[in-house]
């Protein structure tokens, strides 16, 4: 019912009915804003970057895990990597700000030892934004993403593992040809899901490390939105490209599983 907001001028005083009716203004006005290209860019290249790390790295850790043999060694590595999923958002960005602080930060202490300026404002730097965003997700992440791994993984049979040892294979080769086959439904669907969500960069974090020396990398579609909607009151405009960001990632989504279906033969439907 609200998304009709996108498709006329509302006002809350007229109400959904009575708002005029205006089709496909509000979509025509983002895409011939200024800033179109730059926004769609920064929020493509900060989730396929996300992408590219978030989905193998939370594998490789689950396998690593699986084979470690000291259980009171395993547990230890198993928390200190799950730890950082239960920090707030506004508190990882707080840390953030602390260790890349131009003066106090201990990143900026390290460089100055080894010949650096030691004063670099990395926040403020709009090449910099990418890499601390993303890093920062893997190290908060991995840990928790592994978590659906290490439970595909504790349901492939042993005897499997015992065959493959007794024919002479390795761990390598036990994960390659045991392990990993066994996760593949598992990982083609965790692969579609995030394809889906290419388009969502979640605002939250984005907003708090955006400032104005890093605005042309850290505007994405939701900071956008949400400036747009909340900031300026332009309801009508926010919802326009709050539904292209939905209707761009429904359309990904289903195109990611036709050809994940093709090629695997599984998919989400």
């Amino acid at each position: 019912y609200g998304i009709q907001i996108a498709f006329k001028d509302y006002t809350p005083a007229k109400g959904f009915s009575d708002s005029e009716w205006v089709g496909l203004k509000w979509f025509i006005k983002f895409i011939n804003t200024p800033r179109f290209w730059q926004i769609l860019k920064n929020t493509l290249s900060l989730s396929l970057y996300s992408l590219v790390l978030n989905f193998p790295l939370p594998i490789a850790l689950a396998l690593i895990l699986n084979n470690v043999q000291n259980q009171k060694w395993k547990k230890f590595a198993q928390t200190v990597t799950y730890m950082p999923h239960f920090l707030s958002t506004v508190v990882m960005v707080g840390m953030i700000s602390v260790f890349f602080s131009p003066r106090s930060g201990f990143v900026n202490t390290l460089l100055s030892y080894f010949g650096g300026s030691g004063n670099t404002y990395f926040m403020g730097i709009p090449k910099y934004f990418p890499h601390l965003y993303v890093w920062s997700g893997v190290w908060k992440g991995m840990g928790w993403g592994s978590v659906i791994y290490m439970a595909a993984l504790a349901g492939v049979d042993p005897s499997l593992h015992e065959a493959a040892m007794i024919d002479g294979a390795n761990k390598f080769k036990r994960i390659i040809h045991i392990d990993l086959p066994s996760i593949m439904p598992t990982m083609i669907t965790m692969l579609i899901l995030k394809c889906g969500d290419v388009m969502s960069v979640g605002y939250e974090k984005v907003y708090l490390m955006q400032n104005d020396l890093n605005i042309s990398t850290s505007e994405v579609v939701s900071t956008y939105v949400y400036k747009m909607g909340l900031m300026r009151q332009q309801y009508s405009y926010s919802s326009a490209i709050g539904l292209f960001e939905n209707v761009i990632s429904f359309i990904l989504l289903v195109t990611v599983n036709k050809i994940v279906k093709k090629l695997s033969g599984s998919g989400l439907w």
